[in-house]
C-alpha cells in the first residue's frame, strides 16, 4: 500500500473524529434553532399566506443558488489547501448568515446575507470528505451514519430550542444560532486538526470545480451512475420536505413555533435512535445497497401519509413509522465516498453537496406555490398535502431506480475505493 492511500496522521487519533461530529452537532443545532422561525420572521415583512409562501420560496432559494455553484469549488480549494481552512471559512458564513438574519429589516436584505452565506458555506461537504480521509472504506456508512446521528441530535435540540425561543421573540433564535457559529469558529481553530496529507492534495482544476462538471464527473464514477439521480430526487423530496413542513403544519393543524419545534425535535430523536443505534447492525445485514432501497420504500409511504394526516398527532407517528427511511443518506453516501479517488473526496463530496443545493433551489419553487395553490382550502382537505403528494412520486421514482441500479452490481456498497489497495 502506497502513501497516498495511507490515512492521515489525524486518523490514528481517535479524538479526530470527535472533533468532527461535535463541529457537525454545532452546526446542525445552530440550523434546527431557525427552521421553526424563519417562515415567521418572512411573515412579518408580508400582508398574507400567499405572499408570506412566495418570499419564503426566494429566501431559500437564493442561498440554495449560491450554494450550488459555490459547493463543489470549495470542494475543490479542500482538495487543494486542506479541509481546515475551508470549514473555518464556512464557519463564519454560518455566523454571518444567523447574525444578518437577525437584523435584517427589509426582505431584500434577507436575501443578500443569503447569497453571500450560501457562497460561503460548504461545511457540510468539507466534512463528508474530512470522514473519507480518515476512515477506511469498510466503515465509511457506518461513520456517515454517525454524522447522521449528529444531525438528529442536532435537530433534538435546535428546532424546539428555537421554537421557544421564537415564542420570546422571532429573532433570537437567529442571535442564539450565530454564537453557536462564532462558538464553532473558535472551537474549530484551536482544536480541529488537518485530516488532509499533503501527498493527497491536488491542483485545482477550475474547468472541473464547476457543478455540472462535478455532476457529470460523480455520474462517471464506477457504481453510482443512476444513483445520481437517485440523489437528486431523494433529496429534492427532503427539501420540499423541509421548505413545506412548517407552513404546511402552520396551515392544517394551526401549529406555533413552539409545536414546530417539538415536531421536528422528534425527527432528531428517530434519527440518533437509527444511526447511532441501529445502522451499524442493518449496515451488517442487509449491506448498504439493500438498506438503502428499503429506506426509499419507507420513505415513500412516509410521505404519502403525511400528505393524509389530518390530525396532528398523526405527523408523529408517521415518523416513528419511517424509520428505516434514516439510513438512506448514510448507504448512498458511503457508496459513493468508496467509489470515488483519496485526491478527489473534497469534490467528489462537494458534487454530492450540489445535488442538496440544486434541490434546495428547487424544492422551494415547487413546495410553497403548491401550499400557495391550496393554501385558501380548508385545513382538512385532502389537497393541502399537495407537497407530501409530489415528494411521494418523486421517492417511486427514486426506488425504482435505485432497484434497477442495483440489481447489476456484484457487490453493491462495497467496492474499495479507487487507489485503496496495490
Amino acid at each position: 500500500m502506497n502513501s497516498q492511500t495511507t490515512a492521515p496522521v489525524a486518523a490514528s487519533r481517535p479524538a479526530a473524529m470527535r472533533f468532527i461530529l461535535l463541529t457537525v452537532l454545532l452546526d446542525m443545532v445552530a440550523i434546527g434553532l431557525i427552521i421553526p422561525v424563519l417562515p415567521v420572521l418572512v411573515g412579518q415583512f408580508t400582508t398574507d399566506k400567499a405572499s408570506q409562501a412566495f418570499w419564503y420560496m426566494a429566501v431559500m432559494v437564493t442561498f440554495g443558488v449560491a450554494n450550488f455553484f459555490a459547493s463543489p469549488i470549495l470542494g475543490a480549494l479542500s482538495d487543494r489547501f486542506g479541509r481546515r481552512p475551508v470549514l473555518l471559512m464556512g464557519f463564519c458564513g454560518f455566523a454571518f448568515s444567523f447574525f444578518g438574519t437577525a437584523l435584517a429589516t427589509e426582505l431584500w436584505m434577507l436575501l443578500a446575507v443569503r447569497v453571500v452565506s450560501g457562497a460561503l458555506q460548504a461545511n457540510i461537504a468539507v466534512a463528508n470528505a474530512y470522514v473519507a480521509d480518515i476512515t477506511p472504506p469498510d466503515q465509511r456508512s457506518k461513520r456517515f451514519g454517525q454524522m447522521g446521528a449528529m444531525f438528529g441530535i442536532g435537530f433534538i435540540i435546535g428546532p424546539v430550542t428555537g421554537g421557544l425561543l421564537g415564542d420570546i421573540d422571532v429573532h433570537l433564535p437567529f442571535f442564539a444560532a450565530g454564537s453557536l457559529a462564532i462558538l464553532n469558529l473558535i472551537y474549530g481553530w484551536f482544536v480541529l486538526p488537518e485530516s488532509l496529507p499533503l501527498d493527497r492534495r491536488r491542483a485545482i482544476s477550475w474547468r472541473s470545480a464547476n457543478p455540472i462538471a462535478s455532476l457529470m464527473h460523480l455520474g462517471a464514477l464506477k457504481n453510482v451512475g443512476g444513483l445520481v439521480v437517485v440523489i437528486g430526487f431523494a433529496n429534492l423530496a427532503q427539501f420540499v420536505l423541509h421548505t413545506s413542513w412548517v407552513l404546511y403544519t402552520t396551515f392544517r393543524f394551526g401549529w406555533t413555533p413552539r409545536d414546530n419545534g417539538l415536531s421536528l425535535m422528534a425527527v432528531g430523536v428517530a434519527s440518533v435512535f437509527v444511526q447511532g443505534f441501529l445502522l451499524r447492525r442493518l449496515l451488517k445485514r442487509f449491506g448498504p445497497a439493500r438498506l438503502a432501497t428499503f429506506g426509499l420504500v419507507s420513505s415513500t409511504i412516509a410521505y404519502l401519509l403525511w400528505a393524509l394526516a389530518y390530525q396532528g398527532w398523526m405527523m408523529y407517528a408517521v415518523i416513528a413509522f419511517n424509520l428505516l427511511g434514516f439510513t438512506v443518506a448514510a448507504a448512498i453516501q458511503g457508496i459513493v465516498s468508496n467509489a470515488a479517488d483519496p485526491r478527489t473526496q473534497g469534490q467528489s463530496m462537494g458534487a454530492v453537496a450540489s445535488l442538496g443545493s440544486l434541490a434546495a433551489v428547487v424544492a422551494p419553487l415547487i413546495g410553497a406555490p403548491l401550499l400557495g395553490i391550496v393554501s385558501h382550502l380548508p385545513p382538512d382537505d385532502w389537497r393541502v398535502g399537495a407537497p407530501f403528494f409530489f415528494c411521494a412520486a418523486l421517492m417511486v421514482v427514486s426506488t425504482v431506480l435505485a432497484f434497477r441500479h442495483f440489481r447489476h452490481q456484484p457487490r453493491p456498497g462495497f467496492e474499495p475505493a479507487a487507489g485503496a489497495a496495490h
